[in-house]
């Protein structure tokens, strides 16, 4: 591609300042698409190169353009991820964002952010998906989703109406960010002293429990599923895992999460999805390059040892 106005210090700087403008939309965009931190972060450098070496006289609307551009990407890799899943060992949960640390990612709006809706934005199709995120995380009006997923005006409303739908349906009324930090805090209390009894006072009936090791650290491979089974596989391990153990709270994806160290080392961001019926999801979020952002968060703001 050429680079007219694109050449020379002043326009690399130009370029440079618009492109720093929009990098927390673009970032914003690609973590949605994908549930990883690391990948969007490579999706928008892959953006920056791009937009470094394109003839920017030709483009009337950057943030526009580059939008676009980001979430084209994001479809591809999404499609990419989506075939690399069926090989992950264990479950896959979304990496966590330290949204303390990086406030603009949910500052225009939160949706779509939430452990619980990235789960269930896994199930739609990259295309479906990338629509839901940009009509309903970043208000974007249906023509210009339509120019950028390449579908007429009148497909892309259908796809968000049923992206909707299903997030609506499957999606249990989450309780208040207040009351999920209660019931995450009663949870590590009561997983710290293997109590059976006022764990599954804390569970929903239907409770599953998810450990994410990617086969990279020893975690359970298969979900745990009702509030009985869940509460004694919690307690069988209580005495083992919870050694030597320090909790800390961070704000991971607009939630409250509990990090769990070691010697100053976080090995595990625990989160929880709670509704009026109880703690219905226990996410382990245990592989090593998972937890390497809010791990390094945590150290910058000093908890750590």
């Amino acid at each position: 591609m050429a680079a007219t106005e694109s050449g020379g210090p002043a326009g690399l700087e130009q370029a440079a300042e618009v492109f720093a403008s929009v990098r927390p939309r673009l970032f914003g965009i690609a973590y949605r698409m994908l549930g990883s931190v690391t990948e969007a972060e490579d999706l928008v450098q892959d953006v920056w190169l791009r937009w470094q070496s394109y003839d920017r006289s030709k483009v009337n609307n950057p943030a526009a353009f580059l939008a676009t551009t980001i979430t084209r990407l994001a479809i591809n890799a999404a499609q990419s991820a989506r075939a690399r899943r069926e090989t992950y060992i264990g479950p896959w949960l979304p990496e966590p964002v330290d949204t303390g640390a990086d406030p603009h990612l949910g500052a225009e709006r939160g949706e779509a952010l939430e452990f619980a809706v990235l789960l269930l934005l896994e199930r739609l199709s990259p295309t479906e998906r990338a629509a839901y995120v940009l009509r309903e995380a970043f208000e974007y009006p249906y023509g210009q989703i339509a120019d950028i997923v390449q579908l007429n005006e009148a497909a892309v409303r259908q796809l968000v109406s049923r992206a909707r739908k299903r997030v609506l349906v499957e999606r249990r009324t989450p309780v208040t960010r207040a009351e999920q930090r209660r019931l995450l805090a009663a949870f590590v209390t009561a997983a710290r002293a293997g109590d059976l009894t006022a764990l599954e006072e804390l569970f929903a009936a239907d409770v599953t429990s998810y450990a994410d090791g990617g086969g990279a650290v020893r975690a359970s491979r298969f979900p745990v599923v009702g509030s009985p089974r869940v509460a004694k596989y919690i307690r069988a391990f209580a005495n083992r895992f919870w050694t030597g153990v320090d909790v800390t709270w961070a704000n991971a994806n607009g939630e409250t999460a509990a990090l769990l160290s070691r010697d100053g080392e976080v090995f595990t961001v625990l989160a929880i999805n709670a509704s009026k019926e109880g703690i219905h999801q226990v996410l382990w979020i245990m592989n090593p390059s998972k937890i390497t952002a809010v791990s390094t968060a945590h150290r910058q703001e000093g908890h750590g040892r």
